[in-house]
């Protein structure tokens, strides 16, 4: 399949690890110069330097809580590329966990802050730039979270839901402009993150790595049919393809890369 996209520029937040630096190769792969911008612009040099191998790429800084920030990310990234087409947001965290009654005030807005409001910054930051060229598409990565509940994630959850309906909005307010706007939904992807989250359970339950993957998929995602954490590369091959050309008629759409790990026929 030709995606047809060589040439475009794309922005990937959170590309140091995971599903943002699977992206960037294989958005690569298809001639797309890459921008890199997360909170220190040192985390991303490995990936620069092989994405520089394949294509064209460069890292910028920027604390995404940080309007000023985020506005003069935007300027390098003009004044290196010319433009931006494609935004793909992977940043995010996974919050404070824990009983509802035991979570503070702080630690719902930092999740918010982070996962929610940083997408809005960032959208309200190039989609302009896109709707001057005519042509855009902005991936908001959310998460099986956002439809469905596990009430030990409650401030995760929430924001993944918010960035869930924000894609929704946006796609129905940027279509006429040439701007694309999904969505794409993992769920229990091998990342850094969650790779601290099992090395946590492993030892709180004194078991191995893979013991408390193996255990946490029995308890906590018993609707995974697939019985195995996902990879980056797997969740990337869609987000490719929602960058392509070969997406030109999919708007406000939610992809999940879940494994079925929602039980639910919802979005």
């Amino acid at each position: 399949m030709e995606f047809n996209i060589k040439g475009r520029v794309a922005l990937i937040t959170g590309g140091d690890s995971g599903i943002g630096q699977a992206t960037a190769k294989l958005l690569a792969d298809e001639g797309v110069k890459i921008a890199l911008l997360d909170k220190t612009a040192e985390s991303l040099q490995s990936t620069v330097d092989e994405v520089n191998s394949i294509s064209e790429a460069f890292a910028v800084q920027a604390d995404l809580r940080n309007l000023t920030e985020i506005e003069s990310a935007k300027q390098q990234i003009l004044d290196k590329f010319g433009t931006v087409d494609m935004l793909v947001n992977c940043a995010g965290i996974t919050g404070a966990t824990g009983e509802f009654l035991e979570i503070s005030d702080e630690d719902w807005l930092e999740a918010l802050e982070v996962n929610l409001m940083a997408a809005v910054r960032l959208c309200r930051t190039f989609i302009p730039v896109m709707q001057k060229s005519g042509w855009g598409r902005v991936i908001l990565i959310t998460s099986e979270d956002a439809t469905q509940p596990y009430t030990d994630e409650m401030p995760y959850c929430a924001s993944k839901a918010g960035l869930l309906n924000l894609a929704k909005n946006l796609s129905k307010a940027f279509a006429k402009d040439g701007v694309l706007v999904n969505s794409v939904s993992p769920a229990f992807i091998a990342t850094p993150m969650t790779d601290a989250m099992m090395e946590k359970r492993a030892e709180k339950l004194g078991v191995s790595f893979d013991k408390a993957i193996e255990t946490f998929l029995e308890e906590k995602r018993p609707h995974l049919e697939l019985k195995r954490r996902g990879k980056a590369q797997e969740v990337a091959a869609v987000i490719a393809f929602l960058c392509s050309q070969q997406s030109s008629y999919v708007v406000g759409s939610n992809y999940r890369v879940d494994g079925g790990a929602v039980a639910t026929i919802s979005l």
